[in-house]
């Protein structure tokens, strides 16, 4: 179990740097909203379909000190950095909520609903992360609104149209893993159970 633990909190460690890595290359894609398009969160919805919640939470943390320590975070105030670098994401971990169900369709080769379960659960993931943009843009760059508009309005359109962008893309490309590459989503616990049931 230590070893299990202790592989988790490695691999999560190693799949927030890639999403750092991800972030930080010219991938992304400007919105006319203000917002960008980018696949960068697909390492830790990964660690989530791995690991569940917890360790996912961590990949999260992990992503999000990472981006303030090599200086790519946009910092404006301490409360801000927490909100938007701490908190926001580390609930990319909410994916990990539905570990259980995508571990169980994979282990019974019930694809249609391991891809139907990975749709619902990244959604969940991404709203979860900006929803606490949606708060930051509403608390600080509110400023930035177009003349007329209200905070929460501008921050609504800019974070909702990110998020969902980003979602999709996200969601294209991790169904195109699974299919090509079932394995990656497969945690180690569901291939010890699954030895058990055959050797049973």
């Amino acid at each position: 179990m230590r070893n299990t633990n202790l592989q988790a909190m490695i691999e999560s460690a190693i799949l927030a740097a890639f999403a750092l890595i991800i972030d930080i290359l010219p991938l992304s894609l400007k919105l006319p909203t203000g917002g960008s398009i980018s696949f960068a969160m697909i390492p830790i919805f990964i660690i989530a379909y791995r690991w569940g919640f917890k360790i996912a939470f961590l990949g999260g943390l992990i992503w999000g000190l990472l981006q303030i320590v090599v200086g790519d975070a946009i910092i404006v105030t301490p409360t801000q950095t927490i909100i938007e670098y701490f908190v926001a994401f580390a609930f990319i971990g909410f994916a990990g909520l539905f570990y259980k169900p995508i571990q169980q369709t994979l282990m019974n080769n019930q694809r249609k609903k391991t891809i139907a379960y990975i749709i619902f659960a990244t959604f969940i993931g991404s709203l979860a992360r900006y929803f606490w943009h949606f708060i930051a843009g509403i608390i600080f760059w509110g400023q930035y609104a177009p003349k007329g508009q209200s905070a929460v309005l501008y921050s609504l359109i800019v974070n909702g149209s990110t998020m969902l962008a980003s979602f999709t893309l996200c969601t294209v490309l991790l169904i195109l893993l699974f299919t090509t590459s079932p394995r990656l989503f497969k945690s180690i616990g569901a291939y010890q159970m699954n030895s058990q049931k055959k050797g049973a």
